[in-house]
């Protein structure tokens, strides 16, 4: 006659110790815990500088997803590693759409198109000409830099001059254009002394108002000055009765953090051409966000890729923008 377990003993083969009972928890908890601050981090309260290192980890926050995987699958659970799908879902809710590759959907270059460069040089590395030099060859109309030396501005003048006779500088930004500078405005946005500037481009194809900005420097327990700064600046911009705008340069500030946002309210940032989030600090050994942006209104994006230049920290940011209609 077949033998068979006591019921007892089946209930304790099926059922699991309390050991993986609460590694399962752990991990629901945890799951829960990562996906609630992927998808609000910029309502964590901005105490002792926490508000500004979580907005600006955001998209790294999806790597807890991880160790909470390995957990699940030491569970022996079926249900657990379903709850890393949490984490997941709102990473891809938050971030999944700024990977997508822009030349999946970019317009078609025009005749009238505008091609725009801008790096932070970084002060000290006595290379603002040789970054001057290799966005120009890529065929950038405008070239906006941040953080020059003093003095750096004349090299840097000189060396583009037969392409790019017009530039504004103020303090320690720049702009050359192949196209005429018209009311060049010195801004300080704030900060009490000129850190930024405006001007309108004219073109075969039309005007374009343009500023550049560097943004003052943030810290976890010193960022009021940059919020400052960005804030006046989408003040400006959205009083700015100009149908073409573009704001490039060194924001000091992710796409993601607060402080950036009344920006990504009156203008728009392009995708990466090939995609993913186009992260440009630090330069070497591997970047790890993305300080530095190109902003716009009213201009069809083409083309929006980060490349090295100089000796800088900082990759520089390249965009083409139509001026004209596709036909």
């Amino acid at each position: 006659m077949p033998t068979t377990d006591a019921p007892d003993t089946q209930r304790r083969r099926r059922r699991p110790s309390r050991a993986r009972r609460l590694l399962r928890t752990l991990v629901l908890l945890g799951s829960l815990l990562t996906a609630a601050l992927i998808s609000f981090h910029s309502s964590v309260p901005d105490v002792a500088g926490l508000g500004l290192l979580v907005d600006s980890a955001a998209p790294w926050l999806g790597l807890a997803m991880v160790p909470l995987l390995a957990l699940a699958l030491l569970t022996r659970s079926a249900m657990a590693p379903a709850f890393v799908l949490i984490p997941a879902l709102a990473w891809a809710a938050a971030f999944g759409s700024a990977v997508i590759p822009l030349s999946w959907s970019a317009p078609e270059p025009t005749a009238g198109a505008l091609g725009i460069a801008s790096q932070n040089v970084k002060s000290g590395s006595g290379t603002a000409l040789e970054s001057a030099r290799t966005l120009s060859a890529t065929g950038a109309d405008l070239i906006a830099l941040q953080e020059l030396d003093p003095g750096a501005d004349g090299p840097v003048t000189a060396g583009l001059s037969a392409d790019y006779p017009y530039h504004f500088v103020v303090g320690t930004v720049g702009l050359w254009s192949r196209y005429p500078l018209h009311s060049p405005v010195a801004l300080d946005l704030g900060l009490g002394w000129k850190r930024a500037l405006s001007a309108r481009v004219t073109t075969d194809a039309g005007e374009v108002k343009i500023y550049v900005v560097h943004a003052a420097s943030a810290r976890p327990n010193d960022h009021a000055d940059r919020d400052e700064m960005l804030f006046q600046l989408s003040t400006a911009i959205k009083a700015d009765a100009a149908s073409r705008v573009i704001a490039v340069g060194d924001f000091n500030a992710t796409a993601y953090d607060r402080a950036f946002a009344p920006l990504l309210r009156t203008l728009d940032e392009p995708r990466q051409n090939a995609g993913g989030l186009g992260f440009t600090w630090r330069a070497d050994p591997l970047p790890v966000m993305r300080l530095d942006h190109f902003l716009s209104r009213g201009l069809p994006v083409t083309s929006n890729t980060v490349l090295p230049a100089g000796k800088s920290d900082h990759l520089a940011v390249r965009t083409n923008v139509n001026l004209l209609a596709g036909s």
